[in-house]
């Protein structure tokens, strides 16, 4: 269950590269951005969720259920964040530049794989 939850955390990661990416290249970091989503929200988010799989890759090479813990306890923050963005992403997709460059497929995937990873992670903690 322990790697399940790396390859869903893996491609969730994946589809927030992309999202990522297209915000950073549309300009949506900048204040003068048409943007809903907040760089300070955004980067918080990557940070804590690249921090938690770290923290992931580590618990399954030298084991301890300390870091199993600590990483799902990140992936809370990381989770709320995120559902923060879906919300401001959903509110204004279709009027605001830099979010409706979004492809629908990639943010349902990453918001698909978060949930996965968030009850993978939960599950695999549990029996450490």
């Amino acid at each position: 269950m322990a790697i399940a939850a790396l390859i869903t955390w893996l491609i969730t990661a994946t589809g927030g590269f992309v999202m990522l990416a297209n915000w950073i290249s549309k300009g949506g970091h900048r204040p003068s951005s048409d943007s809903r989503l907040a760089p300070g929200l955004v980067f918080v988010h990557f940070g804590l969720a690249a921090v938690g799989l770290v923290l992931w890759i580590v618990y399954l090479i030298v084991g301890g259920a300390g870091l199993a813990w600590t990483a799902f306890i990140l992936l809370l923050p990381v989770a709320l964040l995120g559902f923060t963005m879906f919300g401001r992403w959903i509110a204004s997709r279709r009027t605001s530049a830099v979010e409706s460059h979004f492809p629908v497929l990639v943010v349902a995937g990453h918001g698909l794989f978060a949930v996965a990873t968030v009850v993978l992670v939960l599950l695999s903690a549990l029996n450490a």
